[in-house]
């Protein structure tokens, strides 16, 4: 349908994406020999930039925002299921949110589950090498505070703090993007991944909750 054009575009973009990462350039440079697409692009910024603990533990506090904000929403939820009696008289983005947070949760399982590539560190010498394609850290920062942009203004009427934390919504999103690729737990493949899945389901929440045109 022409109202869900972008989400198949960036749907099918993800999927083209995901498969040629494990058709391009697959060499064993990861740790332990582990095979990586696009070897020589992502073994040549990994290491111009090297790893940095700072931007990893500011990204994970930044995740760990992520997640309260979307337990706000799920709060908000709640309450008025409650003062309702009806799911169906939950206002239609906070649904929307739900299945979009939803979709996130089960492409974050099936990812672990499913590796495409591994971290170009071992993290943790006793987990060994770890899932890191798409970077689901990414995914979940963007896409929650993505489509909170959206919502925002439709529970504050200062029009001056929305769009002062629209500009916060953005900023953490820039910064994940940045700080996640730089902290060099992840190769450059993986934060592509991750931020067209989260154009995907930001545009998904778009199409979702947008009006009818009259």
């Amino acid at each position: 349908m022409k109202k869900f054009a972008n989400s198949y575009i960036f749907a099918s973009l993800f999927i083209f994406f995901s498969l040629w990462i494990r058709l391009f350039d697959v060499q064993p440079v990861g740790p332990e020999g582990s095979s990586i697409g696009f070897a020589g692009l992502n073994v040549a910024v990994h290491e111009l930039f090297g790893m940095h603990l700072f931007w990893y533990k500011l990204t994970q506090l930044l995740g760990v925002a992520a997640i309260a904000v979307a337990a706000v929403f799920a709060v908000v939820g709640f309450i008025q299921l409650v003062q309702r009696k009806s799911l169906l008289k939950v206002d239609k983005k906070i649904l929307m949110l739900g299945v979009i947070y939803i979709l996130v949760i089960l492409l974050y399982v099936l990812f672990e589950k499913v590796p495409f590539n591994y971290r170009p560190v071992v993290l943790d010498p006793a987990e060994g090498l770890e899932p890191s394609y798409p970077s689901t850290h990414t995914m979940i920062i963007l896409t929650i505070f993505g489509t909170a942009i959206g919502v925002i203004g439709d529970y504050l009427k200062n029009a001056k703090l929305v769009l002062l934390l629209k500009i916060i919504c953005l900023v953490i999103m820039a910064v994940t993007i940045v700080g996640r690729l730089i902290c060099g737990v992840h190769w450059f493949t993986d934060i592509a991944g991750g931020v067209i899945i989260s154009l995907f389901f930001i545009n998904l929440f778009r199409d979702l909750t947008k009006e009818p045109a009259k």
